[in-house]
């Protein structure tokens, strides 16, 4: 009985974090209407942080209260999701062209900082080979605070160049959308904010327990149901885009999505309290690396993403949580 409790205190934390995710990005994008920002740099800034929202909130909730394992796993798991189920279903709906700035800045940019993770929390253990000696459990590395700050600013970089690019290239505007009260704005805002706080806390409580409650491991739960979990505002977005034959987006806002979620997220979260790294995790970032690289092959390949490649990619997926779950009962 306790257990349905908790699956259910889960999905309320999933519903806190998207509903609140919504509100806040309405109520900002809206004030800043209020205040003539153009609205490419609304969808650069205001929009994309807020679906990067729930993955923030859950990721620095279990840093705070030291489930080290969510917090990193959550990240790894949701890059995991945005490459090959948001980008997979979406072209099995229909083929993704793929924008070249997104293939020249973009991937490039998720690949190295995946890469730099990597290189700054476990090399020593992946040189050695000794993650693959111990059990999966035992630390491989650390998520310190200089990492942190250096993800932090990556992620100050990265947007002032996208920035930057968006006012060098402006975009005609779509039809001009009015804006709501500025009393209503900050009330979504508060609203939103507190929803996402409190969606963030009950998930990873939620989580911690049923990880205990079935026998697995933190890490499992944060790479697979909490991942999915948050990143659901991306999947919807990206889903609604190609329905409605904006495909082009759903690239951006996916490989968009990991790199914010690497370097905001991981920053942030390892910048308030720095944590380790357990031997799932590196199979993990290798794993993610190795998904970067295949996905960026596909998108070369004929400038999108086919649908055949989207089966294959849905399949990777399913693929990469059996052997997350088979590792942890062997």
């Amino acid at each position: 009985m306790e257990t349905v409790l908790y699956v259910a205190l889960l999905l309320v934390g999933f519903f806190g974090l998207i509903k609140g995710a919504d509100l806040f990005v309405d109520g900002s994008s809206s004030l800043a209407k209020i205040f003539k920002v153009p609205g490419v740099i609304i969808g650069l800034t205001i929009v994309a942080m807020g679906t990067s929202a729930p993955e923030l909130a859950v990721s620095t909730s279990a840093a705070l209260s030291g489930s080290n394992e969510i917090a990193l796993s959550n990240v790894i798991g949701s890059n995991i999701f945005n490459l090959l189920m948001v980008l997979g279903i979406c072209s099995i709906i229909c083929k993704v062209p793929v924008d070249k700035v997104i293939l020249k800045r973009d991937f490039p940019v998720m690949l190295v900082v995946t890469l730099g993770i990597i290189l700054g929390t476990s090399l020593n253990a992946i040189v050695s080979g000794s993650f693959l000696q111990g059990p999966i459990s035992a630390e491989a590395g650390m998520v310190n605070r200089w990492l942190g700050l250096a993800l932090l600013v990556g992620f100050v970089i990265y947007l002032v160049v996208l920035i930057a690019d968006a006012k060098k290239h402006p975009v005609e505007e779509e039809e001009e959308i009015k804006a709501m009260p500025a009393w209503k704005c900050f009330l979504c805002i508060l609203g939103g904010l507190v929803l996402i706080v409190g969606g963030g806390k009950a998930t990873v409580e939620a989580a911690k327990y049923i990880a205990k409650a079935i026998g697995m491991s933190e890490t499992i739960i944060g790479l697979t149901v909490v991942a999915a979990g948050t990143s659901l505002p991306e999947l919807v977005t990206s889903i609604v885009a190609a329905k409605k034959g904006e495909v082009g987006m759903a690239v951006g806002n996916a490989v968009g999505s990991c790199i914010f979620n690497a370097t905001l997220i991981l920053g942030v979260s390892s910048a308030i309290h720095p944590f380790p790294v357990n031997a799932a995790s590196v199979y993990d970032l290798l794993i993610l690396i190795a998904i970067s690289v295949v996905t960026y092959i596909f998108a070369v390949a004929g400038k999108a993403i086919k649908r055949w490649e989207g089966i294959a990619m849905v399949l990777m997926y399913a693929a990469d949580v059996a052997f997350a779950v088979l590792r942890e009962v062997r």
